[in-house]
Formats: C-alpha cells, sequence, structure tokens
C-alpha cells in the first residue's frame, strides 16, 4: 500500500513538473520587446539652453504654470546631477533591467494577453518615495533614483524599514504592485482578512509573474524576516484566531499588521522581533494554500472574494 500511495505521489508530481514546464515554454514563446526612453539622461545631459527640445517631446513631464527657470535651475542644480551622476554608476545602460523587465512582461502577455506592451521611461524624481514606479497602460514610468541602495548616503534620514525598498532588487516587484491594482479589486470591506487576502492576491500575482525573484525580495524582507515568519506562522494565526481579529474592521489593525512598519505590533515582547506586514504575509500563504487546493484560474482568484479564499484554502499553519 505505501509503494502504491508512494507512486501516486510521484506521478502527480510528474504531471505537475510537466504542466509547469509547458506553462514555461509557452511564456518563452511570447514575443516581447520593450522600448526604453533614457528621461533622466536626456534632461541631466541636455544643455538648458536646448530646453524647448524636451518640453515638445515629452509634454506630459512639464505641467503648465512653471517657468522654463523651474527646469533649468534643476537642470544645474549641484545636487541633482551629483544624483544623477550616481543612477548612471548603478544603472550604467539599464540593460539588465530591460531583459528583466521584458521577461516580466513575457509572463503579463501570457496570463493577460490583452495587455498593451508600455514604453519605459527612466526618471529621476528626486526621491519621491510615493511614486517609485507608474504603470499606465501604455508608459511605465520607472524613477531610478529610489533603487540605489539602502545605505546610499542620499537616503540618510529616511527610516531603516523605509530605506529596505530602495534596493534595486525592488524594482521588479514594484512594477507587478502597481500592474496588480489594474487586476485586484479593492477589498469588499475593512475586515482584517479582507486586507490579508488582498494583499495575498498581490503577493501571489508576484509568484505568477516574477517567479525567480526570492520570497523576501516579493515582499520586501531580509531572508532573516522570512525565516522568522515561518517559524512563527503557526503562533501569529492562534494570536489572530484567538484576538477574534480576522473578522475585525478595527481602523488601527492595517497599521499594526499590514502597513509597512519597522515592527507588527500584537502588544507583546515578540514585536520588536517581528517584521512589519506581517498579516500581508500570512494573507500570502493562505493564498498559496488555496490555489494549491483549489481547480481555479488565475483571474479567477483575483476575482474571488476574501471569504471564498479562506473558507476553501484548507490553511493549516505550520506549528
Amino acid at each position: 500500500m505505501k509503494k502504491i500511495t508512494a507512486l501516486l505521489i510521484l506521478a502527480v508530481f510528474a504531471i505537475s513538473c510537466e504542466k509547469k514546464d509547458k506553462i514555461q515554454e509557452a511564456i518563452e514563446e511570447v514575443p516581447v520587446e520593450l522600448e526604453v526612453e533614457r528621461f533622466d539622461k536626456i534632461f541631466y545631459e541636455t544643455n538648458p539652453a536646448n530646453l524647448s527640445e524636451i518640453k515638445q517631446k515629452y509634454p506630459y513631464f512639464f505641467p503648465a504654470g512653471n517657468e522654463d527657470t523651474v527646469w533649468t535651475n534643476k537642470m544645474k542644480n549641484p545636487l541633482l546631477r551629483e544624483l544623477h551622476a550616481e543612477v548612471q554608476k548603478k544603472f550604467g545602460n539599464f540593460e539588465a533591467e530591460k531583459t528583466d523587465l521584458e521577461e516580466l512582461f513575457r509572463h503579463i502577455k501570457y496570463y493577460f494577453p490583452q495587455t498593451k506592451l508600455p514604453k519605459i521611461i527612466t526618471l529621476i524624481s528626486e526621491v519621491d518615495t510615493q511614486g517609485k514606479v507608474i504603470y499606465a497602460d501604455s508608459l511605465l514610468l520607472v524613477s531610478l533614483d529610489v533603487y540605489l541602495g539602502k545605505d546610499h548616503r542620499f537616503y540618510e534620514g529616511f527610516p531603516e524599514y523605509q530605506r529596505a525598498s530602495f534596493e534595486k532588487s525592488q524594482l521588479l516587484p514594484d512594477v507587478v504592485s502597481d500592474f496588480s491594482l489594474r487586476k485586484i479589486p479593492p477589498p469588499k470591506d475593512r475586515t482584517l482578512l479582507s486586507q490579508m487576502i488582498y494583499f495575498g492576491k498581490e503577493l501571489y500575482l508576484k509568484d505568477i509573474l516574477i517567479p525567480e525573484v526570492s520570497d523576501a525580495d516579493k515582499i520586501g524582507y531580509t531572508p532573516e524576516q522570512i525565516t522568522w515568519s515561518q517559524e512563527n506562522e503557526g503562533y501569529i494565526w492562534r494570536y489572530f484566531i484567538d484576538e477574534n481579529l480576522l473578522y475585525d474592521s478595527d481602523p488601527k489593525l492595517p497599521g499594526r499588521f499590514i502597513n509597512p512598519a519597522p515592527f507588527s505590533k500584537f502588544y507583546l515582547e515578540i514585536d520588536n522581533e517581528s517584521p512589519g506586514k506581517i498579516g500581508m504575509w500570512i494573507g500570502w500563504q493562505i493564498v498559496r494554500s488555496y490555489m494549491k487546493n483549489n481547480d481555479v484560474s488565475l483571474q479567477q482568484l483575483l476575482q474571488a472574494d476574501a471569504k471564498e479564499i479562506f473558507d476553501n484554502s484548507k490553511y493549516k499553519p505550520k506549528k
């Protein structure tokens, strides 16, 4: 009997691997050639006297009401020019990043065939952390100056947990996060579970679209924080259940367990050991369990409500 069970497991595993191989082969055949325009280089390497040429080509970057001196002063600003130089050191000709983005969009086109391939425009946003990546159908705007590395001197003053997201390895996950805004319906209510599942879907989308990226980079954790989350998964889940938090809509809960933060807030001794966004991480595991135990498509997952996913996930955290 044991031999039969083992053979069945091997057969299922083999079929699963064969299916994945066929999907990967199909993804590799998707034609993708992205156009990249280095607006950051164009702007800071153009003589200010020729500003009008740039404005004519990129009118959407020059809102009405600003005198030309606003832009020429930026072009001459020593600090911004130094920032530009640092970006060039970090990214060079951007070819490696272009290759990675083309691989991402091969996956996107496979799972979402109607998606238009955007033109990529690289920028310097003066370290605007709110708009690191903006995906707008025909354009993908990427602010390169927020990916210089967490220890870069330009980020002094930012809290450590926020600086962790300024690594080059966060560029692809950030693109998927912004893309997901157009594919995942917002939560139907304000319960903690709904928010956990919403971000769980986003992270699962990263599993599908950027499978070669580590779990740590997908969620913005260190490898040690991933290990802590795995080792304490059962404890975290028991806390959520014992405190009746899943269907609680207390407005303080996102700040405690969902939003970026130096740590999650259980109001216990483990707080300082925990990473922020731990509710997001648990939601990810629930969605993964749901997809493992149900024969549903990616599109069906994205449209399913939180309760349906949770009730059918068979989620059992490690103890």
